[in-house]
């Protein structure tokens, strides 16, 4: 589709006119909140231009606005609140629970409850460890590779987004003309401040390209102590793995003795053990986070028991610490949000994703938009490009001024997605607030092919 760029322009300010229009206590709020926080907030993410709606409430599958306005929520905080918000069974577990007291300084048995719990779903993880975010568990993954490999470099993905610490913000979306070949990709700083020697330990490979990938390993085989990777890229598009090369990965790390650490922080909601259960491979690490917490801050990081076994504190070998580590509210919340995440459920919310996904295909298609809908199950992105997209590098193409658009537009229809056009599915809602959904998007895709 060729969009004039007049009209597009037109179109363009008169969604941003409407959104101002709808939302001036938010607009009144961001700029108090600039006065006391750089951006008006505390997490980058939840920033966009002109400023960021700001929420007064939420229940079930929709969240509600300060000036009043009500919105289907299709973000679910970047895939966090699979049962959607503020659900009654995990509302009571953690109210019953804070009755009792939240944290102690010591051990409580909840803890237990849910690293058994885990250990059960998830056959590769036979210890675990909690934490209060999935930037820490991968952060704590990395650091055990290290020291149970004695090796120093890291091999991750070209748009692979595994927190904020300094080993995982290399390359996650960096500018192809710093990114160096497809096949041989530089390892970018992703923000100023990192420490430049962990920049220079972490090795960047395209993803699903096995080829490529083999020949970097090679180079880098001796001193490598892991591989991390996304079995569904989040950040970086909504993009899943093919399975050989999942595989390829799981051969190459073994056959030279590094570690396989798959992030599956998103991708745990969309099989019942995750989506290394989807593709039947066991990593030797896995970093948990989001869903597993009821709402609450969590991460955790298990896997094979000698690996773990070197956070054991009788041994001193590797320190793992956190004022909230395993706090009974989180463990309380966590363990009743995985319980009502059963096998049924998490098929229901698949089966709405993957109709929502192909709905949303033939709107755009049939408005001769182009476009590529990513993803899996209950998880998908759009994308305002021709070109198939397999890994980073495809997502370039997308016209972002699109996403931007769509995103606002949306918002002026009531539905709240991300920014960069991903979407997912919550257990709180069913084939009515997909139908809701799929007219959202042929309304706001209307708009820009007119």
């Amino acid at each position: 589709m060729t969009v004039n760029q007049d009209s597009w322009k037109v179109r363009k300010n008169n969604t941003v006119s409407e959104y101002c229009r709808r939302t001036p206590r938010s607009k009144s709020m961001y700029e108090e909140a600039r006065k006391f926080m750089p951006g008006g907030d505390t997490r980058s993410v939840t920033y966009f231009p002109p400023y960021p709606v700001f929420m007064e409430s939420a229940g079930g599958c929709y969240m509600k606005d300060i000036d009043g306005h009500v919105y289907l929520d299709l973000l679910s905080n970047y895939t966090a609140m699979v049962h959607g918000h503020a659900h009654p069974q995990i509302v009571e577990a953690v109210h019953q629970q804070f009755k009792k007291g939240n944290s102690y300084g010591a051990p409580c048995e909840i803890q237990t409850q849910l690293a058994r719990h885990l250990t059960e779903r998830v056959p590769s993880i036979q210890h675990v460890r909690f934490c209060n975010s999935g930037n820490e568990a991968t952060m704590n993954a990395i650091r055990v590779a290290k020291a149970f490999t004695g090796r120093q470099k890291l091999i991750k993905m070209e748009g692979g987004y595994h927190g904020s610490h300094d080993a995982a913000l290399v390359s996650v979306a960096p500018l192809l003309e710093e990114s160096g070949p497809e096949e041989a990709p530089y390892s970018v700083a992703s923000t100023n401040g990192l420490f430049q020697g962990v920049v220079d330990d972490v090795v960047v490979v395209p993803f699903n390209n096995i080829e490529a990938t083999g020949r970097i390993f090679d180079r880098h085989a001796k001193d490598l102590a892991a591989v991390i990777i996304e079995p569904i890229m989040g950040a970086g598009g909504m993009i899943p793995a093919d399975r050989k090369y999942l595989q390829f990965l799981r051969e190459i790390t073994r056959s030279c003795g590094a570690l396989l650490i798959f992030d599956e922080v998103v991708s745990f909601r969309l099989s019942y053990g995750g989506a290394q259960e989807l593709y039947e491979l066991k990593p030797d690490l896995t970093t948990l986070g989001k869903i597993i917490g009821g709402g609450f801050p969590i991460g955790a990081f298990g896997g094979r028991a000698d690996i773990m076994a070197l956070f054991d504190p009788s041994k001193g070998r590797v320190s793992h610490s956190g004022t909230f580590n395993g706090n009974s509210a989180t463990m309380a919340g966590g363990l009743m949000s995985l319980h009502l995440l059963t096998r049924d459920e998490i098929a229901r919310i698949n089966g709405l994703g993957e109709r929502l996904r192909d709905a949303l295909r033939n709107v755009f298609a049939g408005l001769g938009i182009e476009m590529q809908v990513t993803g899996m199950g209950s998880v998908l992105q759009v994308h305002f490009t021709r070109n198939p997209v397999h890994d980073y590098r495809g997502t370039v193409s997308s016209r972002s001024e699109y996403s931007s658009w769509l995103h606002l537009s949306l918002l002026n229809l009531g539905m709240f997605t991300a920014g960069r056009g991903m979407v997912c599915i919550s257990t709180a809602m069913g084939e009515k607030q997909v139908a809701e959904a799929i007219q959202g998007f042929k309304a706001a895709a209307e708009q820009l092919q007119s």
